[in-house]
């Protein structure tokens, strides 16, 4: 039954399989489903609350294709994507967010093929963790640059809690082209280099008035 959904290669590391892959998608859907039937009663998970929701989800997933250039040491700037996410906690609380950071998790775990299982746990700091840290966001809804803050807030948590698994599953892993002198800092820097360059980058667009406009119009429609 587990090489349905799990392979081994030769070397012991397991990887989902396509049917495993199915799997991590219904689990991430059911516990969007789960989360909004037990919230029923909760104004903050009617439908039009979901329904924006799978949107920002649906667009950060196709954004995290979307990359703008990658980082020496490995690692991806991609075009917006982890903003999109963030949103979700911004319009509508952490209970949302998280909701829908953990969902976007899932299909990030399914998107690199499985990725490789070391471990339970270090799945979860990868995938179900660091990316449910977005939905951080959602603690920080109030002021003129609550949007900024919050971002800000939501991806240093993720690469925190990247860095953590890559401490305790990923150092063996480190390029040839790491500096030696910095191979106690690798995951640390390996994880924030390309997290924080996305940042930056989307920190300046968001901050541009058009862009601000515009963000504050869907947020009054989604919030609305």
């Amino acid at each position: 039954m587990l090489n349905l959904f799990v392979t081994f290669d030769e070397d012991g590391v397991a990887a989902l399989t396509t049917a495993g892959n199915i799997l991590f998608i219904v689990i991430g859907i059911l516990a969007l489903l789960a989360v909004s039937f037990f919230t029923g009663k909760n104004r903050k998970f009617h439908p039009k609350t979901l329904v924006f929701s799978a949107v920002a989800i649906a667009i950060a997933f196709v954004l995290s294709y979307v990359k703008l250039f990658r980082m020496p040491w490995g690692g991806s700037v991609t075009l917006l994507s982890m903003l999109f996410v963030t949103l979700v906690g911004f319009w509508y609380g952490p209970a949302v967010g998280f909701t829908a950071a953990f969902t976007y998790g899932m299909l990030q775990f399914v998107q690199g093929g499985g990725g490789y299982i070391l471990s339970p746990l270090q799945v979860c700091l990868d995938y179900v963790f660091a990316f449910t840290a977005l939905g951080a966001s959602g603690f920080f809804r109030k002021g003129k640059y609550s949007l900024q803050i919050g971002y800000t807030v939501a991806v240093l948590l993720r690469g925190l809690l990247h860095a953590i698994g890559g401490y305790l599953y990923w150092m063996e892993y480190m390029p040839e082209n790491f500096p030696a002198s910095l191979a106690a800092a690798y995951p640390i820097l390996y994880n924030y280099a390309y997290i924080l360059a996305e940042a930056v980058i989307t920190l300046i667009i968001i901050s541009l008035p058009p862009v601000k406009n515009s963000l504050r119009r869907v947020g009054e429609m989604a919030r609305g």
